[in-house]
């Protein structure tokens, strides 16, 4: 990855007084999306459900009175275009969804509405933009056709998905695909996909998920609950991930302007070609992920939060249970060649960082738009 001054500037330059509509802007990777973007000087506008966790970080951090905040349905297809053709955004990120795997075999008709045509809805109020607009679609790391055999999965492997989350989020990924090759290959959008790893980090209140669960559990003095201790996932800090959207954004809409400047230019044929040629790839799905020994255990992932903090776990496996996948690598070598991104912060690293947060919350040493901030802030080096 660029050097931390190098991705400061990069992204200031980008974003700057610049509008983002992001959706999904309440969640746990959208508050800190959101914040991220709102210390870089953009313009946000967020569009997404109610929070649905007590508490959420999208509260905790007071980010209603600091953006535009827009509570509304991803599945309202009306209401999306509408706001997008309102605001006029210079990038949008998409992340509203139905995340968790276990809820998706109790909801599996909201998932699919939530995690496909919303997709869909967004694609569809992008083709009615007519300046120059980068756009992010965001996926999931699950929507390969996992074998688990081991292999580090690259952005041209199979699509796939044995449960309606994963599932989902492969038709989103091919809706993203189809709707870049029939509508935005000589229009004013710039369209990619982002396909993250497990992502964790301090704020996260979700139900069934490790850290969170894990959190609770050692504040009200109980064993953590591991109910699939084996699973082998690829755990990053979330700041990873956002990094990347961001970068892969600004690439895209940095892209756009120098094909459009060369336009106006003596040879503007040629130019305007050779500028798309470069564009191309970047249009495209991504992977970010961790660096190959992050890809840890959920065992290990425990065991590293309780060097942070006092407390034992216990094994809850269940037989019976719902499937999940035990396996699961990426490949983040075209993230790499292309985006010149690499993860900052290592396993050990990103727990302690997310350990930090949950703690020095609990103890009210830091609220938490501070620590927030200073993690962003010690990200990227300042």
């Amino acid at each position: 990855m660029a050097s931390t001054s190098t991705l400061q500037l990069q992204l200031t330059k980008a974003f700057f007084g610049r509008k983002v509509f992001v959706t999904g802007h309440t969640g746990f990777k959208g508050s800190w999306l959101s914040e991220w973007l709102l210390d870089l000087g953009a313009i946000v506008h967020g569009y997404a459900l109610a929070p649905d966790t007590d508490p959420s970080l999208f509260e905790q951090l007071g980010l209603a009175a600091r953006l535009e905040h827009e509570v509304a349905d991803i599945r309202d297809a009306e209401t999306v275009e509408k706001s997008i053709q309102d605001f006029r955004p210079d990038f949008v990120i998409h992340m509203a969804a139905q995340p968790l795997v276990r809820r998706s075999y109790e909801i599996p008709v909201e998932t699919y509405a939530t995690n496909v045509m919303g997709t869909v809805n967004v694609l569809e109020a992008l083709r009615s933009i007519s300046h120059v607009c980068a756009a992010v679609i965001v996926t999931t790391d699950k929507v390969y056709e996992n074998h688990e055999s081991g292999r580090a999965y690259e952005e041209t492997d199979p699509l796939g998905g044995h449960d309606p989350y994963s599932s989902s989020k492969a038709m989103a990924e091919i809706a993203t695909s189809a709707y870049r090759d029939s509508y935005f290959q000589n229009g004013p959008v710039r369209l990619a996909s982002a396909r993250a790893g497990n992502v964790i980090g301090g704020g996260d209140w979700a139900e069934d998920r490790i850290v969170p669960d894990a959190m609770r559990a050692l504040n009200e003095g109980r064993k953590i609950a591991v109910r699939n201790p084996a699973a082998v996932r690829p755990w990053q800090h979330v700041l990873e991930p956002l990094s990347g959207y961001l970068l892969l954004a600004a690439r895209i809409a940095g892209s756009r302007v120098k094909d459009e400047s060369s336009s106006s230019s003596p040879a503007s044929g040629a130019s305007t070609s050779t500028a798309k040629l470069q564009l191309a790839p970047l249009c495209d799905a991504f992977n970010f992920g961790p660096s190959p020994d992050s890809n840890r255990t959920v065992e290990d992932l425990v065991t590293e939060i309780l060097k942070n903090r006092q407390g034992s776990w216990a094994d809850a496996s269940d037989p019976r249970a719902l499937h999940e996948a035990t396996l699961l690598n990426l490949s983040i070598e075209k993230a790499d060649r292309l985006l010149e991104w690499k993860p900052r912060w290592n396993f050990e690293e990103t727990i302690k960082r997310t350990v930090d947060w949950y703690d020095l919350v609990r103890r009210r040493v830091l609220a938490p738009l501070e620590i927030t901030r200073q993690q962003i802030a010690e990200y990227v080096g300042n």
